[in-house]
C-alpha cells in the first residue's frame, strides 16, 4: 500500500456535500472546511450555485442528472451549461444505467456527448455506478466515456442501494482507459486505508464527505 501524506491525499480530493438537506450556511463551512484542508475542490448540488464564500484556491465541482440519471439528455446539458456558469469548473454526470443495462451503448455514447458539448471548457465525470453493473458493463461505460469525449470515469454517485466504489471496479476502469482518462472513486470511502487502496487500484481523484476523518488517519 502506498504510504501518501496528509497533504498529498488532500489534493487528490473532492470534498463533497450532495444531501438533499444541504442549506447555504452547510455550504459556507463545507468551503471553510476545504480550504483548511487543502483539497482540490468542493462537490455540491447545482442548486446552490453560485457559491458565495471566497473559495481561495479550491475549485468548485458539481452534479447533473443526479442521483439517477433518468433525465433527457438535454436537461443535463443545460444543467451542467446552468452550473458552469454559476462557476463549477467541473462536472460530474451520472449515466442513464438502463440504458447501459439494454445493451445500447451508443446511447450512452450520445448523452455524455450532449454534456460534453455543452460545457466545452470544464471538466467532465462520468458517473457509471459500478456497483450496480457487471464488470462486462464497466468496460462498455467507460469506453462510451472515452469515445464521448469525457475527461474522468467515477465509480458512483453515494446513493446507490447496490453500494458506492470498490478496488475492483476501479481496477477494470483504469484496465480499460489507462491514463487517458482520470479516475474517481466515490462513496463509502470512509478511512484512510480505503482511501489509499482506490489510489494504488487507479483513482486519481476522491470523493469523498467525510474528509477531515479519512485525512485523520494518515501517517504523521
Amino acid at each position: 500500500m502506498s504510504d501518501l501524506s496528509r497533504s498529498e491525499l488532500a489534493r487528490l480530493v473532492d470534498h463533497t456535500l450532495l444531501k438533499t438537506d444541504a442549506t447555504p450556511s452547510d455550504v459556507a463551512a463545507l468551503v471553510e472546511q476545504a480550504r483548511e484542508l487543502g483539497v482540490y475542490s468542493v462537490c455540491v448540488s447545482p442548486s446552490m450555485l453560485p457559491i458565495q464564500t471566497p473559495l481561495g484556491e479550491v475549485l468548485v465541482a458539481t452534479v447533473c442528472g443526479f442521483p439517477s440519471g433518468k433525465h433527457h439528455s438535454a436537461i443535463k446539458a443545460e444543467e451542467a451549461a446552468k452550473a458552469v456558469r454559476d462557476g463549477a469548473a467541473e462536472v460530474d454526470m451520472v449515466i442513464d444505467i438502463g440504458m447501459l443495462k439494454a445493451g445500447d451503448t451508443k446511447a450512452v455514447e450520445a448523452d455524455i456527448r450532449a454534456v460534453r458539448e455543452a460545457i466545452p471548457g470544464a471538466v467532465l465525470k462520468v458517473i457509471i455506478e459500478s456497483a450496480a453493473l457487471t464488470d462486462g458493463e464497466i468496460v462498455a461505460a467507460c469506453q462510451a466515456a472515452e469515445a464521448a469525449g469525457a475527461d474522468f470515469v467515477k465509480t458512483s454517485t453515494g446513493f446507490h442501494p447496490d453500494g458506492g466504489a470498490s478496488v475492483h471496479a476501479v481496477e477494470i476502469m483504469k484496465q480499460t482507459v489507462g491514463d487517458r482518462l482520470g479516475i474517481k472513486a466515490s462513496g463509502g470511502i470512509r478511512d484512510y486505508d480505503t482511501a489509499v487502496a482506490m489510489v494504488d487500484a487507479g483513482a486519481t481523484r476522491l470523493g469523498l464527505s467525510g474528509t477531515a476523518a479519512v485525512l485523520d488517519g494518515a501517517p504523521a
